[in-house]
């Protein structure tokens, strides 16, 4: 895995500042600690950090074509890239290295922008066309690796793998955007393709941006989406058979290394999967890596064990302190943007651990996304069912007053607690899933913002998202709608960003086999009947792996990677919380209602409500401000825990 950076400039050929793209390809030197490079002539600046991992000799980076004219750099790895040098070399081309990048390369020559359409993998690059005086840049299909871009007020294109790699560039505008903001607090992220700076953008998944020069900024466009084409008439027992295939094949090609590989084996179904198929595809043991809490509520380790212990793994597994919150600190720095998903804390440990013992480590995610295997899915489903029976103009009024009158109860057993139901059935499709997915209710960010952040926002709520990509969904299903909105919000700006910063910060390659383009493909034809069964998810998924998993494994209850915030916040962690919420950087940002701010605190060390989740995201917008946007953002820092 590697990181990329560069300057281009619209207008003119003026000279790019040499010192200027070392600083900003030096703030990502995590991504790739074996190699830098660098291509800089008068009107472009391209510069690269490379983590070797195939054709180690020959896969330096900038890469170019024969005669030099045309130059990438490359975030990612293509899985069928021999088969396409093949092709290209039948076509007239020749190569001088054995190395994915150079595919590029001839693959622009060969077909132009359209050449993404041809790649099997995860990758973000940018491609400088001298003859063409064309900038080219790319994301893969799902959003597995980053590439974040801004047009500057002095005429140039400045882009780069993470947030940071852009923050030395002086005339980059620092303007927060409200929006973002927002949709920070009710979703825990930054979805794409806005950054929480108003100058800064994220190139979307399945995008592509051409910019010639001379011309006006240029818009990305897509050249991929997701579609559902149902097919309901094969038999369960071909499905699952068909499954296991497409999977065995996804993991198989990812197999491909020069160095150590591996897998996270949290015990969980997907990753259990992932291991599993590549015990099947290698004859040597497979490398697995996990930790474990000490702490039967947050532990699985017993489950990877199992797992390990089934297919003969070499096994490795680390005791995380389970009052592991020093790290919290750091996670800022990581992340540039605000980021909330408190699982970040245990992945960026298992990263540390795999590390250790491999380069490139195989996960899991994904699962979930693609056979519907979240618990909000199970809800969304019932609670569309009664809004086919009951109109609009009926459930409104009668859940909303009845949602308002059945009291908040966090503390008792799950049948009681009706509220959010309720509150849910009340509204539309789109603003139910919505409810569903947030992280501060839309109650809590009224009375968390001041009246002065309100207008910045101009009626902006974060719900229009969700609305945009339901109504752009090419299903009229219910429950692929709400996949298809966690495909293009959660699953890129949470998930695979949780995972490629968190491997990065520790040079892990990170692959993601259930993310496979075209295992994806296959997934929308499966009914949604075989993904959601009456209370089961991921159906199809876990009936297909039967005859390879343990039912302990396949059907026990979902845990994922929580940590105890509720406690931390009223034990050890009482005063930072205090600290961060109630001064400093989140007092003097102007964004919020002081008395609302001061009610959670109090609210929650006196253990009336639990509100670790709207404190924990505070305390992450507050770590932003601090040590990204503001004074501290100039320090060098650097991460060791």
């Amino acid at each position: 895995m590697c990181g990329l950076t560069g300057i281009f400039d619209l207008g003119d050929r003026r000279s790019v500042d040499r010192a200027m793209l070392r600083e900003m390809n030096d703030a990502i030197g995590h991504r790739g600690p074996d190699d830098d490079g660098f291509y800089v002539e008068p009107g472009v600046g391209l510069g690269h950090r490379r983590l070797s991992i195939i054709d180690l000799a020959g896969g330096h980076q900038p890469m170019f074509n024969e005669d030099e004219t045309i130059c990438v750099v490359y975030n990612g790895e293509i899985y069928n890239f021999a088969a396409l040098a093949r092709t290209l070399s039948e076509k007239g081309h020749h190569f001088q290295t054995r190395s994915d990048t150079e595919v590029i390369v001839h693959a622009w020559e060969e077909w132009g922008p359209s050449c993404v359409e041809h790649f099997r993998g995860m990758f973000a690059f940018a491609l400088y066309d001298k003859n063409r005086q064309t900038l080219f840049l790319a994301r893969d299909r799902l959003g597995i690796k980053p590439l974040y871009y801004a047009f500057t007020d002095d005429g140039f294109l400045i882009f780069g793998s993470e947030l940071k790699s852009l923050l030395p560039y002086p005339g980059l505008g620092r303007e927060l955007d409200p929006r973002s903001v927002e949709d920070f607090f009710a979703l825990g992220y930054v979805p794409d393709p806005r950054s929480i700076y108003k100058s800064v953008q994220k190139l979307a998944p399945a995008h592509i941006l051409v910019q010639q020069r001379g011309k006006a900024p240029a818009s990305p466009h897509a050249y991929w989406d997701m579609r559902f084409d149902r097919n309901d008439g094969i038999p369960e027992g071909e499905q699952a058979d068909a499954l296991r295939a497409n999977l065995e094949e996804a993991v198989r090609i990812r197999l491909v290394s020069e160095v150590p590989l591996g897998a996270f084996l949290s015990g969980g179904v997907d990753s259990s999967a992932v291991v599993a198929m590549m015990a099947k595809a290698q004859p040597d043991p497979v490398n697995t890596c996990s930790i474990s809490f000490g702490d039967k509520d947050y532990d699985e380790s017993l489950y990877a064990r199992k797992v390990a212990k089934q297919f003969k793994t070499t096994h490795h597994e680390r005791l995380v302190d389970p009052e592991d919150f020093d790290l919290l600190m750091h996670l800022p720095q990581i992340y540039d943007e605000p980021f909330a998903d408190s699982s970040a804390l245990p992945t960026y440990r298992v990263c540390e651990e795999a590390r250790r013992h491999v380069t490139v480590a195989l996960s899991g995610d994904g699962g979930d996304e693609v056979f519907a295997g979240y618990r909000r899915y199970r809800w969304h489903d019932y609670e569309e069912r009664v809004r086919r029976v009951l109109p609009q103009a009926l459930r409104g009024p009668l859940f909303g007053l009845a949602g308002g009158i059945y009291p908040k109860m966090d503390w008792a057993p799950r049948p009681l607690r009706a509220k959010s139901t309720l509150q849910a059935l009340a509204r539309s499709s789109a603003e139910g899933y919505f409810h569903s997915v947030s992280i501060l209710s839309n109650d809590v960010r009224e009375s968390l913002y001041s009246e002065a952040f309100k207008r910045d926002l101009q009626g902006y709520r974060a719900v229009e998202l969700i609305q945009h990509h339901m109504e752009k969904a090419p299903t009229d299903h219910h429950l692929s709608r709400a996949q298809y909105v966690d495909m293009k919000t959660y699953l890129p700006g949470d998930i695979l960003t949780k995972v490629d910063r968190a491997s990065m910060a520790h040079s892990l390659e990170v692959r993601v086999p259930l993310l496979d383009h075209q295992f994806v493909e296959w997934s929308g034809s499966v009914a949604p009947s075989l993904k959601l069964r009456n209370r089961e998810g991921k159906y199809i998924f876990k009936k297909s792996l039967e005859p390879m998993l343990p039912n302990d494994v396949l059907y026990r209850p979902k845990m994922g990677f929580a940590v105890p915030l509720a406690r931390w916040f009223r034990g050890p962690l009482k005063a930072r919380v205090r600290e961060a919420v109630l001064g400093g950087a989140l007092f003097e940002s102007g964004f919020f209602n002081q008395a609302c701010l001061h009610q959670l605190v109090e609210s929650h060390m006196s253990g009336v409500r639990d509100h670790s989740q709207p404190l924990w995201a505070l305390m992450m917008f507050a770590g932003f401000l601090d040590r990204v946007h503001g004074k501290k953002a100039k320090e060098t820092q650097k991460v060791a825990v």
